[in-house]
Order: structure tokens, then sequence, then C-alpha cells
């Protein structure tokens, strides 16, 4: 058991406020968010707490697992049912995993065949992925449903300028093999790229009492292409798959070793024209995306698929922006959505589906040098519940051209109810109501140093009702949660010269159950530490060797509502390393869980222990 001490959090508190976080080696993008208005954005006119996960951290980092990535940012609880491949749900600020909005590439791709259209972090791996801007706090204004803990928005590498082309192959335990290619360029109006990857692997035993190990098979493929007809008008075309073989333990009762099989095919697409007026005082967007998720479940693999899931979203999206001065914005837009999920399986089929209609508009206003105040409000038209509105408005404000940043932040979020929740023929309840929430959060940042020093402080609260639930007294999904959560996150980033670089994150969520119900008011809510460290070092050598280690602890959660049941707090060290090899070719390795913790986060389900892995890249 993992015993976090008053003493040290509170120091590491005062000694590493945070924000959002900047990773070193971002470049000029580093400067630039997207998540918080939909627009490209300098993060000093932004209040709200936004960490970025840049292509030079992913690749030094070596992670495999999207999830273990974000869970070194503040703020962030995860879990996993097991090998890599099984079910992962990613916890922003202590809300429910299904209350996280996902982007790929822009594109929207929580799953409305999933229970709480949720999105699997199980089968998204690294890859391809050059970026990740990590959104926390509710911003439904911007973003619609299931934004209320947050938005996790991923994107792959923009082409190259001339031609570009990259590729790693590594090996490592359990039989694993990572490898992956991507090439890109820019010729006169043309520019585009594309890439896949293919990982395998023996796995280890999702149940953590198992003795057969849970093997696992994704492939991933990404494209792009945009096309400037003009300086004011092109078209962009965006792309990305997968397609996933996953060996999994049962889970009808406590996990235990099953010959069961879950194959997935993900489709997302994205194609969008823009057009800029007046000079680019007025630019316009208008795109249609499509997301597609097939999920089939085998009791013996070889066999006929036993039930399945298939949910598709299809959206058109309209965006205008208006400039009229340099110090002010308008950010207005259209959307229409149009979820639906089939289901077939154990002698019955479903189907259904649901429009949704939003209107939002957005103010970016300076009205003086180092203010920039943001304000919004957004309606949703449901074909089931009726309407929902949301606000929002934030400030950043610098009195010193960007040495100290003090931020405020309102929003609201709100989320549908999933087709599940309202049509399944067995739980289903058509009176469902939108979970509704609203977040406060303040924050500043302080750069030290000439900027090679960054120390941040957000506090936060969040209050979330009519949060749906299983109710066992109708047995149907019902409005019969109330939540609160709160806490502080704090992030350093050191770069004390410029071959070390320095990060380290914490955070603190008390987050509760609020509902009133005997049996679960003011316990924790389940899965979610409150306590969570995460430190990162690098350095270059001068003789081309880069050398780096990361340790993340995080403190004892509960598996369950009623917390009758623990999960120990846990410590995970890994180390890494790499070294080129002439000027187009690098070898890499690392170990991760160097100390062979054992540890779980989710009750039931193993975790990997001590695992080496080395590899080779290549750059032309």
């Amino acid at each position: 058991m993992l015993k976090l001490s008053s003493i040290s959090l509170i120091a590491l508190a005062a000694a590493t406020p945070a924000f959002a976080e900047t990773t070193a080696g971002d470049g000029e993008r580093g400067d630039i968010v997207v998540t918080a208005s939909g627009i490209e954005q300098p993060r000093d006119e932004v209040g709200q707490a936004i960490t970025i996960i840049d292509a030079d951290t992913i690749e030094k980092r070596q992670t495999v697992d999207i999830v273990d990535l974000l869970a070194t940012t503040p703020g962030v609880r995860f879990s996993r049912t097991g090998s890599t491949g099984s079910v992962a749900g990613i916890s922003l600020r202590g809300a429910e995993t299904t209350q996280t909005l996902v982007l790929i590439d822009g594109v929207k791709v929580n799953d409305p065949s999933g229970i709480g259209d949720g999105y699997d972090f199980g089968h998204l791996l690294t890859g391809n992925i050059s970026r990740i801007e990590v959104l926390r706090g509710s911003n439904s204004v911007v973003h619609g449903s299931q934004a209320i803990g947050g938005v996790v928005s991923l994107m792959t590498a923009t082409p190259a300028e001339g031609f570009a082309a990259k590729a790693s192959a590594e090996y490592g335990y359990s039989d694993t093999v990572n490898a992956k290619a991507d090439v890109s360029g820019t010729a006169g109006a043309i520019s585009g790229g594309i890439g896949g990857a293919y990982f395998r692997t023996d796995g280890i035993s999702s149940a953590a009492g198992g003795t057969e190990k849970d093997g696992y098979k994704n492939f991933a493929g990404n494209a792009r292409l945009k096309v400037a007809f003009s300086d004011a008008l092109s078209l962009d075309l965006r792309g990305y798959y997968i397609n996933a073989d996953l060996d999994y333990d049962s889970f009808f009762g406590a996990p235990a070793d099953s010959p069961d099989v879950a194959k997935l095919d993900q489709y997302v697409g994205y194609a969008g024209l823009n057009i800029g007026l007046f000079d680019g005082n007025f630019t316009n967007r208008a795109a249609v995306t499509w997301m597609r998720n097939e999920r089939d479940y085998y009791f013996v693999r070889g066999t006929a698929p036993d039930y399945g899931y298939s949910g598709t979203n299809l959206r058109f999206e309209y965006q205008g922006v208006v400039t009229p001065v340099t110090q002010a914005k308008l950010i207005f837009g259209y959307e229409h959505e149009r979820p639906d999920y089939d289901f077939f399986g154990f002698g019955s089929t479903d189907s259904q589906q649901a429009n949704i209609d939003s209107v939002y508009a957005l103010g970016i206003v300076q009205p003086f040098t180092g203010l920039s105040v943001t304000g919004g409000i957004r309606h949703d038209d449901h074909s089931q519940f009726g309407g929902a509105t949301t606000l929002g408005a934030n400030a950043n404000y610098s009195p010193n051209d960007g040495a100290t940043n003090i931020r405020l932040s309102y929003g609201e979020g709100f989320k549908a109810p999933s087709l599940y929740q309202l049509y399944d023929a067995f739980s289903g309840n058509a009176t469902l109501r939108p979970e509704r929430s609203k977040s406060y959060d303040f924050g500043i940042d302080q750069n030290l140093a000439d900027g090679r020093a960054l120390i941040s402080l957000t506090a936060f609260l969040r209050n979330t009702t009519d949060q749906i639930n299983y109710d066992n007294a109708t047995f149907t999904y019902g409005n019969i949660d109330r939540t609160r959560a709160k806490g502080v996150e704090a992030t350093l980033a050191l770069r004390p010269v410029d071959a070390l670089n320095v990060t380290a994150s914490y955070s603190y969520i008390d987050a509760r159950d609020r509902s009133g119900r005997p049996a679960f008011d003011a316990k924790r809510l389940p899965r979610r530490a409150e306590h969570a460290v995460s430190v990162s070092a690098d350095y270059d050598w001068s003789f081309g060797l880069s050398t780096g280690a990361t340790l993340t602890l995080v403190g004892d959660s509960f598996d369950n509502a009623a917390n009758t049941v623990r999960l120990d707090g846990y410590a995970l060290a890994g180390l890494r390393a790499s070294f080129p090899v002439g000027g187009h070719f690098e070898i890499y390795g690392r170990v991760d869980n160097l100390f062979d913790a054992e540890y779980a986060t989710a009750a039931g389900y193993g975790t990997y222990g001590r695992a080496a892995y080395g590899g080779v890249r290549a750059r032309f």
C-alpha cells in the first residue's frame, strides 16, 4: 500500500503549481491551442487549463498506450481491465469516463453504441499520433454533449514541407512487436501524408489470477490531403482507421481465464471546405464528419460472433469566424448530429437513432493589453428530450507581457442520455434528462529565469446534477446521481540547461457522491485516487545519447461506489534511452515498471510487471 504523506504533497504543491502544462520542445505550435474555442489561439488568450503533449515528448517517452501517456498529466485518472487492448477509460478531474469528449483529427469519436457513449481508449495506441491536447473543465459551449469532465483531442502530424519519411520498429517483453511508418510532403498547392502502425503481443492474463496470456493485435492507419485552390479556398480531407483483435477474460462475474475474443473496426473521416472572405476577416468552415465503431464478441475464436454492436455518428458542422478588429473575434456555428446504434445477440436485435441540432456563439475580446476575455452560449435540441442551453466564460490576464498569467474560468456542461440508456428493451428509460454540470477554475502561471522555469497552480470545483445511473429500485436507468469534485492541479517545467528537461505534475481530486442515497452519499467515486504525482526527466548528452526516467505515484482508491473494495496505491518507475547511428538512424530502448510493482487499476484484473523493449528509428 502506498501512502503519500501530507508533508511531501504540500511541499510538491508549493513547488509545482499547475496549469495548462507546456512540454519542452513544442516549438512555435506549443503556444497555440485549439480545444478551448475550436479555433487556433495563442494560449495566453485562454483562461482554461490545457495540457499539451507534443510529438517530441511522445517520441522521447516511447509510450505505447495513450492512457499511460495521459496518466502523467495533472487531473487524469485511468482504469484498464487487463492486457494491452483491454477496455480503458479516462476520467478528467473525477468525472465519469463517459463524460470525457474525445476527438481524433477534429472528429468526435465517442461511441454511440456504448452504454454511456464513452470512448474505449484501450485500442488507441500512440502509433502516428503527434500531438495531444487535454482540456480540463466543462466546455459544452464549444464541444456540445459529453464535455463535462473535459476534452481529449488527438492529432496526427501535419504534412511536411517538401518530403519527409519516418519509420520505427521495436521488439520486447511477451513477444511484442511494434512498428510504424509514415510519409508526407507538399508540392505546390497540394499537401498530404499517409501512415500506418502495427502492434502485436502475447500480452498477459487479463484476469489477475489467470494463467493464460491474452494476446492482442492492432493496426492503425491515417491519411491527410489538403488542396489549396487559392489563398482563400481549400479542401481538407482526413481519415483514421483502427482494426483490433483482442483475447480477453470473461467479465460475466469475477474475471477468470476464458477463450473470449473481441474484434473492433473503427472508421473516422473528415471532409471540410475552408473559405476566407474580406481579406481573411470572415473565415468559414463547412465539414462533414463520420465515425463508425463495429464491435463483435465471440465466446470461442473461429466461430460466428455471439453478439455485437455498431455505432455511427454522422455530423455536419459549420463554423464562421468574424474579426471586425484585431482585438475582437466572433465565433458562431451550427451543427447537426445523427448518432445511431445497432445490436444483435442473445436472440434479439435492436436499432435506434437520434437527431441533435446545435447553434452556438462565442466572443473573444482583448479590451486592453494583457487581458483576454471569452464568453459564449450554446443551445442543443435533441429529438428525444428537447433542448439544453449551456453558458461559458473565461479570462486570462497578464500584467507583465506573459511572464505571469492569471486565469479564471466558468464552464457549463451537459451530456445527452445515450441511445442505450434511452431505448434498451430491458433497462432503457425514454424520459431521461441530460446530465448537467457547472465548473469553476482559478489559476496562476509564472515564468521564471528567462523562461527556463514555469510553475503553475489551478484550483477547481465542479458540481454535476441529474447524472444517469442504473436504478435498482426500478431496474431502469434514471437521473439519480449528483456528484461534486474539487481539488488542485500543479505543474512544474524546468530547463536549467539546454540539455536537461524536467516536468512534474501533482493533482489532488476529491470526487464524491452527493446523491443522498444512504449507501453511497459522501463516498468517494470509484477508481478515482485522490492523489497522483508524476515526474519525468530527460537529458541529452554531448555525444548524442539521450536518457530519461519517469516516476508515477498514485494513491489509494476504491473499486466500487460503496467504497468496500479498496485499490491500493502504487509507484511505477521507467527508464529509457536512445542513441543516433549515422545521420538517419537511432536505436532506443526502455524498461517499464522497473521495480516490478504489483498493482491494479480495476479489481480482479492483471497489470504488467517489469518489461523491457528495444528498437530502431529511421528518418529521411
